[in-house]
């Protein structure tokens, strides 16, 4: 319910927000859209030209235009006027030309922005440029030329060049004028667009005989104030009247050429007469363009008639050329021939291959004989010259075929196999029976499609990786590649895990395997002190049908981390009771007060362990040695020191980082049982704190004795089973293997700890008797595994040194406690 009020608080709060936003745009609109002026102004004003009274039209005083910072926003690179902000006026700040600006358009106009802030105001402003009569009507050439027969007929129109005038409207060009005379008048015409352009309309006829040549000028004027003009002169040659033509001694002209005869080649020449003199019987000759491309296949001589190679000519192309050559004198009356060559083939066109249908890929089990494409080739010369051939190029498995003409067929020739020639380029030669022979070569791609003959191989026989202990679940360990010669779907390889137990476990509790990329992943995180390597094997199998596949073997060997600290065997450390060990007022330097056990479950360097004194009552007085951690008296005891001492002994490993375990060992440096009580015990001895010590010590003496009567009906019983053990692989005549009993990881060549130690600690009255027994070190041959029993007694010895020191020691740690 809270939720859907704040949804329904939330929408109205939006409602208003928005509410206001469209207010408020809506007034600053206003104020953008609240004033626009237009300014009319002559082009090419000077700078500093009054444009308008900006403040005056827009009704702003100058302070409002000096406190909005008013100025001037436009998108042009040209700023064409200044606002004077002191004065509230628009100025002209560049030269503006008119045509330039806007050339032909009109009106002419540009627009800017006066911007004002605080509050913001946008004022458009529209400069509409009037046009001045600044330009005059000006011709492209300076002259104009005219020959005209004096045969011409009366109406006959030749068109003047145009005028160009700049400028617009009542500026621009307004009319055309022709000089007087008898021959010419002027006659103008509009265009849709509105630009006018004259004629010249001959209205009597010309005499050249009378008057050869004409002088005449064009007179182009504009409307401005004042009037602009521009003149062109105008030449006319009055040719004389021809009335005979050209006539040819015959109608055909026939000749033969070699094809790809060279340029310049003569072929024949052609001539025609006129019966007129002088220039109107000059003849020149001249190539009809009778058909497309043919004249430029000949040169002419206009003036002897004899015709050449223009270019390369093809007899493929034109077996027969035809044309006609046109005779014309100098007033313009023609006559035609008609002119034949024959072309002569040569063998200049290699044979054409062109491709009918191919098969690419062919599968690698078709068989020999299977068509893979059909090929069509012609030569286009004839005769020898177009007679072709066909071969396969190379040592290829394929050949080719004709059974139809100008048709060949292209097969294979054996058996493919893909794994050794997944594709193929074959190359056809086809020539011709030419002098000398041409021939052409067109390759083809063959793809061999695949079958799934092969199974996937693994470069290796085996795979062998580590990773270290504690990994995160999910880590990659390595990955296998299984290749497969196939390819596409049959060369496609999955990874399957085949299945396996790891100690009574399934594989896939212990990795994980990748399908597509063959990455074996850590499942979960790896414990070197409880599992060091394991074994399992990857099927790799194809995506052929039916499907092929391997497998090959993967050994994972986890490598061990410093993750466990030392563990300390002696002195041990009990929550309330207080163990020490008593050391004599007279014991010299290097006296042997304990020896700190010590062992790490991890390997290697992570399980080298150095000792070193931390802490101490006296440091001056006891040493800890750094390898074996044996406690001794660096000098000698003397009578001032105190009774108890107390040693902080750290025991560090070689890992990185390292670990480390703290002891506590309590010395009691006296030579009486009563002088090291007075100086551990803080009550008083009552008959309640003695009558619950003998409690305890009877309780302690029905415990150790029931434990010594247990060890004894083991070790019996151990030996009956062996007994009966050796007696049934002695019948069965197998080998005895020893066995030998674990030890801690590593302890007996790269350990701190080399051997196990027992010590007997001895507590009595008389502290003369009072010590720490050594005992020599127990080794494999405390328990024996064959059949004569011939170590027993030494197992006993053992045993019951065992059972006495533990006595021994829950004697004195309720003596002490």
């Amino acid at each position: 319910m809270e939720f859907k009020e704040h949804r329904r608080v939330s929408g109205v709060r939006w409602r208003f927000i928005g509410t206001v936003h469209i207010f408020i745009f809506i007034f600053i609109f206003l104020q953008q859209a609240e004033a626009q002026i237009r300014y009319s102004i002559s082009e090419e004003m000077k700078k500093g030209s009054l444009v308008g009274n900006v403040a005056q039209d827009l009704g702003l005083d100058l302070k409002r235009l000096r406190s909005g910072r008013a100025r001037i926003v436009t998108g042009e690179n040209i700023q064409y006027t200044e606002l004077k902000t002191d004065k509230g006026i628009l100025v002209v700040n560049e030269r503006i030309d008119r045509e330039q600006l806007c050339g032909d358009l009109t009106p002419c106009s540009f627009t800017f922005e006066i911007l004002l802030e605080n509050p913001m105001e946008l004022h458009p402003v529209t400069i509409e440029v009037l046009d001045v009569n600044d330009n005059a009507p000006t011709f492209q050439n300076s002259r104009l030329h005219f020959e005209i027969s004096e045969s011409a007929t009366l109406g006959s129109r030749f068109v003047l060049e145009s005028a160009d005038d700049a400028d617009v409207g009542a500026n621009g060009l307004q009319n055309y004028i022709l000089t007087p005379n008898d021959n010419f008048g002027l006659k103008q015409h509009v265009n849709p667009d509105g630009s006018k352009y004259a004629e010249m309309v001959l209205q009597k006829h010309l005499d050249r005989e009378t008057e050869p040549r004409l002088a005449l000028k064009l007179l182009a004027v504009d409307g401005g104030t004042p009037q602009k003009s521009g003149t062109v002169n105008i030449h006319v040659n009055i040719l004389d009247a021809n009335d005979n033509a050209p006539v040819f001694n015959q109608s055909v002209y026939r000749a033969a050429l070699i094809e790809n005869a060279p340029k310049g080649t003569f072929i024949l020449t052609v001539n025609a007469t006129d019966v007129d003199s002088a220039s109107n019987g000059r003849v020149t000759y001249a190539i009809t363009k009778s058909k497309a491309g043919i004249a430029s296949l000949f040169d002419i001589d206009e003036a002897t008639g004899k015709i050449y190679v223009g270019k390369e000519i093809d007899f493929e192309k034109d077996k027969k050329v035809e044309f006609r050559v046109e005779a014309k004198d100098q007033g313009g009356l023609t006559d035609s021939c008609k002119v034949e060559i024959e072309v002569i083939d040569v063998n200049d066109n290699a044979p054409v291959i062109n491709v009918m249908s191919f098969t690419s890929p062919v599968s690698e089990d078709s068989p020999a004989g299977t068509t893979i494409g059909i090929i069509n080739v012609r030569d286009t010369d004839s005769g020898q010259n177009g007679h072709v051939t066909c071969t396969v190029e190379g040592n290829v498995p394929f050949k080719i075929k004709s059974n139809v003409r100008n048709y060949y067929v292209l097969m294979t020739d054996a058996a493919l196999d893909r794994e050794h020639m997944s594709e193929c380029n074959i190359t056809v030669i086809a020539s011709d029976a030419g002098s000398p022979p041409l021939f052409t070569k067109r390759t083809f791609y063959l793809k061999v499609s695949d079958v799934n003959d092969n199974a996937p191989i693994f470069p290796q026989s085996s795979y062998s990786a580590s990773i270290s202990e504690n990994n995160s679940p999910g880590a990659s360990i390595l990955r296998v590649n299984g290749n497969d010669p196939d390819e596409n779907q049959n060369a496609r390889v999955s990874y399957i895990l085949e299945d396996c137990d790891i100690s009574g476990s399934p594989v896939s509790d212990y990795v994980s395997l990748n399908a597509e990329s063959g990455v074996i992943h850590a499942v979960r995180s790896f414990d070197y002190e409880q599992i060091k390597d394991f074994h399992f094997r990857v099927i790799a199998q194809d995506g052929g049908s039916p499907p092929l596949s391997s497998n090959v073997s993967v050994k994972i060997l986890i490598q061990d981390q410093n993750d466990n600290p030392p563990q300390v065997l002696y002195p041990v450390q009990t929550g309330g009771s207080l163990v020490a060990e008593m050391v004599p007022r007279s014991a010299d330097v290097g006296y042997l007060v304990s020896k700190v056990v010590a062992v790490d479950v991890d390997s290697g360097q992570n399980a080298w362990l150095s000792y070193k004194l931390q802490k101490a009552t006296d440091r001056a007085l006891f040493e800890v040695g750094l390898q074996n951690g044996e406690i001794r008296t660096i000098r000698q005891v003397s009578d001032k020191d105190a009774v108890k001492q107390r040693l902080a002994v750290i025991v560090e490993d070689n890992g990185q980082p390292s670990r480390s375990a703290t002891v506590i060992v309590n010395v009691a440096v006296a030579d009486s049982f009563p002088e090291v009580l007075s100086e551990f015990t803080d009550f008083p001895h009552d008959k309640e704190y003695n009558d619950n010590l003998t409690f305890y010590l009877v309780l302690a003496l029905a415990v150790v004795s029931f434990l010594f009567i247990t060890c004894l009906v083991v070790i019996i019983s151990v030996k009956i089973y062996r007994w009966r053990q050796s007696r049934i692989l002695y019948h069965s005549g197998l080998p005895v293997i020893p066995y030998y009993p674990p030890r801690y990881s590593d302890t007996l060549g790269t350990g701190t700890l080399p051997h196990v130690y027992n010590y007997e600690v001895c507590r009595t009255t008389d502290s003369g008797k009072s010590g720490v027994k050594y005992m020599q070190p127990m080794t494999q041959s405390l328990i024996s595994v064959d059949g004569d029993g011939a170590d027993t007694p030494q197992v006993e010895k053992q045993l019951t040194e065992m059972l006495s020191m533990v006595l021994k020691l829950s004697l004195a740690h309720f003596v002490f406690s």
